[in-house]
């Protein structure tokens, strides 16, 4: 799951309108109150590895195996589960909560995968792990679980990380953590997390990893990337065996995200002609001079005129469950201001596949990890936190500090250290369309080594995909955001694909 990143831009005019008089530009104080002391300058200056806490792993992997969670099909499982914390900051008592399961098939000759969903502030195992790419699916009872035939630990053993501290079950013992996690503080602790696991895991040192992760993962994939990168050349504590990284329906710069979307409507009639040219004309995206009236009056009619529709897909009916009256239903334009966000309207956003995937499910996985005797099995709050177990932390989202407006900079570093990167999208997701994902790749100007071809699975094309230099890019056809949730199948091909570093078959069924 991600999000709680999108808002109005009459949200933006609100915090405008309370600068309005100062000395300084109100753009510069909007910056200064979103990003906080953090540049993106900052970001790019980790030249030297941090300090890594390391603290003693022996025994705890057997404490956190799982024998097997409450209602667990019966016939039993093929694949060992873990499950339970990793200190990350034993000063603040700082504790990061994952679920690990191993493949079904031959584990000890599969990669290492790491899933991270965004937000940011949600949870990666309510989210990817029994939502999406996971070995279960929470039933509507609340308590009993099937397979999921598709599920990714098919091809590979694979963490659900709840990061940062405050996201899940992941917790700190100094509670004004939760107020000054942002991007930098993410991936230092998440690249804690990673040495500490393996030593908790060892047989995993040397394993080929990966990392994937969708929507805000679009910050946290490339970041930990190179952290992992820069780490490997000046640490001789571990060397972790980085080969790929892939990010689903990222927010990956703002100004492609901005244009993306804007184009994204209109060309999918959610928007009229007069609003579009409206948009076009007074809303300058790589300037972020979004303060315009005119722009901001366009805009709020863009809001008003896509009318109630779900802007994870589109095209998907809207959970009905008298339990569940949040879905979005706006079109939403500005991305990641905490300050004015609505938290109630999109805490947790019910989702829908136009064919199989029930669109209250999140419904049911809240009240299968709220369950104590899950939380037993799993090993989790084991400090018996003062909240439920959440799909995404409001406090967290709010008190972000650190975010840059683009990470195409950091992705272009990791493609040329020689790292594969794949970048995919599904092409029914209206929160981040295939669109900013196609021209935040285009900013990079990159020659195109294999040209865009449709690949197919069962006959059907399952999507299309482009080959570029050091890069690939593949669509997910009647996907949402969170892609494995609607297209299982197609996602199942497009995670093999990615991890043998080929492109997805062409109608000859032939990996490119």
């Amino acid at each position: 799951m991600v999000l709680i990143i999108w808002v109005s831009l009459s949200c933006l005019l609100g915090l405008v309108r309370c600068y309005q008089g100062t000395d300084l530009n109100p753009f510069e104080l909007l910056r200064q109150e979103l990003y906080g002391a953090s540049t993106w300058e900052t970001a790019l200056s980790w030249e030297k590895p941090h300090a890594v806490y390391i603290g003693s792993q022996e025994g705890l992997k057997e404490v956190d195996r799982v024998g097997s969670l409450p209602g667990q099909p019966g016939d039993g499982v093929d694949f060992h589960q873990y499950s339970g914390y990793v200190t990350v900051d034993p000063e603040a008592g700082r504790a990061l909560f994952y679920y690990f399961v191993e493949s079904d098939r031959n584990a000890s000759s599969k990669p290492l995968v790491l899933w991270l969903n965004g937000g940011p502030g949600c949870s990666s195992i309510g989210n990817g792990a029994m939502m999406e790419l996971g070995p279960f699916r929470v039933n509507k009872d609340g308590n009993t679980l099937d397979p999921n035939q598709y599920a990714w630990n098919q091809d590979a053993n694979i963490i659900f990380l709840e990061s940062p501290a405050g996201v899940g079950f992941s917790y700190s013992n100094r509670t004004s953590d939760y107020k000054l996690s942002g991007d930098l503080r993410t991936a230092k602790d998440s690249y804690t997390f990673l040495v500490n696991w393996l030593q908790r895991f060892p047989e995993y040192k040397t394993r080929e990893f990966f990392i994937t992760g969708e929507s805000y993962a679009g910050h946290y994939v490339p970041q930990l990337a190179r952290t992992i990168l820069q780490n490997n050349k000046h640490s001789n504590q571990i060397t972790i065996n980085l080969k790929g990284i892939a990010i689903g329906n990222a927010y990956i710069d703002f100004e492609t995200t901005m244009r993306g979307a804007v184009d994204f409507y209109w060309t999918h009639a959610l928007m009229s002609d007069e609003i579009y040219h409206g948009i076009a004309s007074n809303c300058d995206y790589s300037k972020l001079s979004l303060s315009s009236k005119d722009c901001l009056e366009f805009v709020d009619k863009a809001n008003d005129t896509a009318g109630n529709i779900y802007t994870y897909d589109i095209y998907a009916p809207l959970c009905n469950s008298s339990s569940t009256s949040n879905s979005v239903s706006k079109m939403n334009f500005c991305f990641v201001l905490p300050l004015c966000v609505k938290l109630v309207n999109t805490m947790f956003p019910a989702r829908k596949q136009v064919s199989a995937f029930d669109p209250c499910s999140e419904n049911y996985v809240h009240s299968y990890l709220n369950n104590p005797e899950v939380q037993q099995a799993l090993h989790a709050n084991v400090t018996s936190l003062p909240y439920p177990w959440k799909s995404c932390s409001g406090e967290v989202n709010r008190n972000w500090k650190d975010r840059p407006l683009t990470v195409l900079p950091v992705i272009k570093e990791v493609m040329e250290s020689g790292v594969r990167v794949w970048v995919y999208s599904g092409d029914t997701d209206g929160a981040l369309p295939v669109t900013c994902s196609r021209y935040a790749i285009n900013k990079l100007g990159m020659p195109v080594k294999t040209a865009w071809y449709p690949w197919y699975i069962h006959g059907e094309v399952g999507g299309y995909a482009v080959g570029y230099q050091n890069l690939t890019f593949v669509t997910v056809r009647g996907a949402g955001h969170f892609v494995p949730s609607y297209q299982p199948a197609r996602a199942l091909v497009l995670f093999s694909s990615f991890l043998n570093g080929k492109l997805p078959p062409s109608a000859c069924g032939f990996n490119r």
